[in-house]
């Protein structure tokens, strides 16, 4: 069984998701996408079902959570009967495109961020230092453009030895989870084979990618008590803190 093989199996590298799993951002992301639509659908001729507000837990984790921004806009729109063009990066953020809407939550996100500043996860820092003591490589990988500075405000740049983020999917015309592109694009980075690799996420999406891509322990963290969720999305194991995660170091 691969629980049982994870507490056996030499691993060399961990890569991470960032919101949600190292950084408490992912209810400043949440915030900003209920703006966003909330006031979007109050100006569309919608039935009252649809029009409701956005839930800031079931819809998030559901229809935006882990993946780039148009691809949110573009889920959750369509579970509200609506569709939209696509559109393209440079969109204005009052555009009525997938991607005009995403820089307007962009917008919104950036607000709060430079507002509250990041939040972090200690448990998650204290498994950091302790695999990096270790010798485990790692590498956070996220479809947020603003991983970047998110981890220099939160001082948590050092940590990671690989980093690829939104600002690559657009740049290496990549898609954004539930592929596994990203996940694998990190792993070949720090040179190492996705099976030799833990793979942690907090989002279906993420959880989703990481099986495409074989990696060889997928690990959900339940920061919101979710964890028939991630199993279910096909997890090998879920835990509330990233310091439960079982593995063994790289022999000398």
């Amino acid at each position: 069984m691969k629980v049982q093989t994870a507490f056996q199996k030499v691993w060399r590298a961990v890569i991470l998701d960032l919101d949600g799993v190292v950084t408490r951002t992912a209810s400043l992301h949440a915030q900003a996408w209920k703006r966003l639509f909330d006031e979007f659908l109050a100006t569309r001729p919608l039935d009252e079902a649809a029009r409701g507000p956005f839930d800031e837990k079931r819809d998030y984790f559901r229809y935006v959570d882990g993946k780039p921004r148009e691809d949110g806009v573009r889920s959750f729109l369509e579970s509200r009967g609506i569709s939209l063009p696509h559109g393209s990066h440079s969109d204005d953020p009052h555009s009525e495109t997938c991607h005009g809407l995403g820089n307007r939550k962009d917008g919104y996100f950036k607000e709060l961020l430079r507002q509250k500043g990041p939040e972090v996860f200690e448990d998650a820092v204290d498994a950091l230092h302790q695999w990096r003591s270790q010798g485990l490589k790692t590498a956070v990988a996220s479809s947020s453009k603003n991983c970047g500075e998110i981890l220099e405000l939160a001082d948590l740049h050092r940590l990671f030895d690989v980093r690829v983020d939104g600002t690559h999917l657009q740049e290496w015309g990549m898609p954004g989870k539930p592929a596994p592109d990203m996940f694998l694009a990190a792993a070949a980075a720090l040179e190492t084979p996705p099976e030799d690799c833990i793979l942690v996420e907090d989002a279906i999406a993420g959880i989703e990618a990481a099986r495409k891509g074989h990696f060889g322990y997928i690990v959900g963290v339940a920061r919101h008590d979710d964890y028939e969720m991630l199993r279910d999305a096909g997890a090998d194991r879920v835990v509330s803190k990233l310091t439960e995660i079982p593995f063994r170091k790289e022999a000398a």
